[in-house]
């Protein structure tokens, strides 16, 4: 009924299936025989056969003729082919039985599956996290190690602390020096901003006394000139009364 597919060699592919029969058709000749319990087309059914017989039966007990004998043979073939008709249906009953419950297994399994699953993917979530941690922490371990290395690298403590003691002294005296050239350098303003002032006093008392001075020799000059003008004033009236 069904031509399975072939897989070409060395090409990967494969070619489609034929089917001798429909979908549809195919469903009711697989119904069909469910029915009737054939499972090929060739020779009677059984439901056929087992039919014949009840109808043999049933037109051999309808008859007003003495023939119980032939009405009991036909009942115990008839008996005889259902009992061979119910074998299967006993059978199909309990393959049905056992696919019922081997479909229930397979929800079971398929349950479970699917919880295995999630619990993967849960499963798989927590690793991720725990790989991100891991890189995480790694990466510190690796800070931590260049900074151990840069550390490592430096001179003892007790080199850095004593060359940080003697900066210490020396900006200390550098200090100190610092100071005493502010005090110094004030002292020097002051000292100049006396001198300035010495300097200013002494030039007013220059130009104080030289002005002094010219006030001296003009009252003199003034004073001389009076002199001179009443001693010719005299002689001039001494001539006049001679």
């Amino acid at each position: 009924m069904l031509a399975r597919g072939r897989k070409v060699a060395g090409k990967g592919e494969t070619v489609a299936a034929h089917y001798a029969f429909g979908p549809l058709e195919d469903d009711f000749i697989i119904k069909h025989r469910l029915l009737t319990r054939t499972t090929t087309t060739r020779g009677e059914p059984p439901l056929k056969k087992l039919q014949k017989k009840f109808n043999a039966f049933a037109s051999e007990v309808e008859k007003e003729a003495d023939n119980y004998g032939d009405c009991e043979k036909l009942a115990k073939a008839f008996l005889q082919e259902l009992n061979t008709f119910e074998i299967p249906l006993l059978k199909s009953k309990a393959v049905i039985d056992a696919n019922l419950r081997e479909k229930e297994n397979f929800n079971d399994l398929k349950d479970e599956i699917n919880g295995q699953i999630l619990q993967a993917q849960a499963d798989i979530e927590d690793l991720k996290r725990q790989l991100e941690e891991s890189k995480i922490e790694r990466q510190h371990k690796e800070e931590c190690e260049a900074i151990r290395k840069l550390v490592a690298m430096q001179p003892p403590r007790s080199e850095t602390q004593k060359v940080i003691t003697d900066l210490e002294k020396e900006i200390a005296m550098l200090e100190a020096e610092n100071t005493a050239s502010s005090r110094t350098l004030e002292l020097r303003k002051k000292q100049f901003a006396l001198l300035l002032h010495v300097v200013d006093e002494l030039q007013n008392t220059i130009e104080e006394e030289h002005r002094i001075l010219v006030e001296e020799m003009r009252n003199a000059v003034d004073d001389h000139s009076k002199s001179g003008l009443e001693d010719a004033t005299g002689g001039l009236e001494a001539m006049a009364v001679d």
